[in-house]
């Protein structure tokens, strides 16, 4: 915060990138074929109603559902579904002065979206079900900033990052209380950042949580105990400066598409720890929130925070042949 294809192609030639040895970014080596492509504006928004998107995910049927944040405008926040033709429909609208934050979907097309606020009736994680009513399922303290959230395989927990506390919760899809997961140094906020949110983006990835911390620059991956607990935090990458939220090129890949919000880039995390920078602000980047990928496609939100805030939703082709060049 301040964010149909042939699958089994992609996750085949994904293996291969998972193995394939990597050259530093800091060797200065020269990447004459982009690994993003085609880049676009699927949707733009106007920021000065709170259309400030935040997070994204798309669904099976390549709609994409957006949390647009509200709170940088001044505006309530709000969660909204794109269909491919660039249909918008409003599926909640929240109250001014909160945010809207992470969403994610379940197996049966429930969505789960976190709302930061500093009434104690609304901080916490929410839901919707298919043609439902939105209602909370967890309440977090108002002195917790609820920001990414992920969903488990088995669709039994979600997880939330807290930016305010270094801390991942853990929810019941059921709904109950939230249980501090992880709580950690590695997810606090450093000392004197000038932007002060720790944990930040949060994925659930090959048996483990992934997490970014804005404040520090960092890559963090968590494994899942077979008893549900955390295991020993590894750091994949560091020196992000700006990262935000984040995704994986397939399910079966530890390629990362991270996005820097200060820096307005977008940077492709391999799993040896180095980086290679993919998008800038050259290609319309603005204040970068999050990352989705489907297929050979890759979706970005712009928050748009600076001037002229152009606050839109982008995709890009994702070149597979370029990224196994690095």
């Amino acid at each position: 915060m301040k964010k149909p294809f042939k699958l089994a192609a992609i996750s085949a030639t994904a293996a291969v990138i998972v193995s394939a040895p990597y050259a530093s970014a800091a060797t200065g080596q020269t990447h004459a074929q982009p690994a993003v492509t085609h880049v676009k504006t699927v949707a733009a928004f106007d920021f000065a109603t709170g259309d400030v998107p935040e997070n994204i995910t798309v669904a099976p049927d390549n709609s994409l559902t957006v949390s647009m944040v509200g709170t940088p405008a001044g505006e309530r926040p709000a969660l909204v579904r794109i269909t491919p033709s660039g249909h918008r429909t409003v599926l909640v609208t929240g109250q001014k002065g909160d945010g809207i934050t992470g969403n994610t979907r379940g197996h049966d097309g429930t969505v789960y979206y976190n709302v930061w606020s500093s009434d104690a009736s609304r901080n916490g994680v929410w839901k919707l079900p298919p043609g439902g009513t939105p209602h909370r399922i967890a309440a977090l303290p108002v002195d917790r900033v609820p920001n990414g959230l992920a969903i488990d395989p088995a669709g039994r927990t979600l997880y939330v990052a807290d930016s305010q506390k270094g801390t991942v919760w853990a929810v019941p899809v059921a709904g109950g209380p939230a249980a501090a997961w992880l709580v950690d140094p590695a997810l606090a906020i450093k000392a004197s950042a000038p932007v002060p949110y720790g944990a930040n983006g949060l994925r659930f990835h090959n048996g483990a949580v992934w997490v970014s911390n804005l404040s520090k620059g960092t890559l963090l991956r968590v494994p899942v105990t077979a008893t549900g607990t955390p295991g020993r935090i590894h750091t994949v990458a560091d020196g992000l400066t700006g990262i935000d939220d984040f995704n994986f090129l397939s399910d079966h890949s530890n390629v990362v598409f991270a996005a820097l919000n200060t820096q307005n880039k977008i940077v492709v995390v391999y799993p040896n720890g180095t980086t290679r920078t993919v998008l800038t602000a050259s290609d319309g980047l603005a204040s970068p929130t999050a990352t989705a990928v489907r297929g050979k496609r890759l979706y970005i939100t712009d928050g748009g925070l600076n001037e002229p805030h152009d606050a839109q939703v982008q995709s890009g082709k994702i070149d597979l042949g370029a990224l196994l060049s690095h």
